[in-house]
């Protein structure tokens, strides 16, 4: 299954569709349909995952899990991996520098997701 019918699937169970989606998670209108035929930006496709409370892999149909927690050890693997292929040829100051920099990004990025999560349970309130 294709990423945007993975995310027509979530949005047909939540009711919503592909601009409310777009509208919600700050992307441009239109910008999912496109993933059909362009690479999307990974921090479009985790916002979009984010806003289902799914996993990335999930998204991309490489799990049929939708949970997050079910797939962090997966996900953990993942990372490792495509972080060494990615520091390949950089010396240890540079892999080190780039892990701090990833370590700085993770924690900014799980403080607005845990905010978001708040704001959310606020609004249901």
């Amino acid at each position: 299954m294709s990423l945007t019918n993975r995310i027509k699937e979530l949005a047909d169970q939540k009711k919503v569709t592909f601009a409310e989606i777009e509208r919600k998670v700050g992307i441009s209108n239109g910008q999912i349909r496109r993933w059909d035929t362009s690479s999307p930006k990974i921090e479009n496709i985790q916002k979009v995952a984010d806003y289902f409370d799914v996993s990335t892999d999930y998204l991309l149909g490489r799990s049929s899990n939708t949970s997050i927690e079910g797939t962090v050890q997966e996900e953990s693997l993942s990372s490792q991996i495509m972080f060494r292929m990615n520091t390949e040829g950089l010396s240890e100051d540079e892999v080190d520098e780039l892990k701090d920099e990833v370590d700085r990004f993770l924690r900014f990025r799980r403080s607005e997701i845990e905010r978001e999560r708040e704001r959310k349970q606020d609004d249901k309130a």
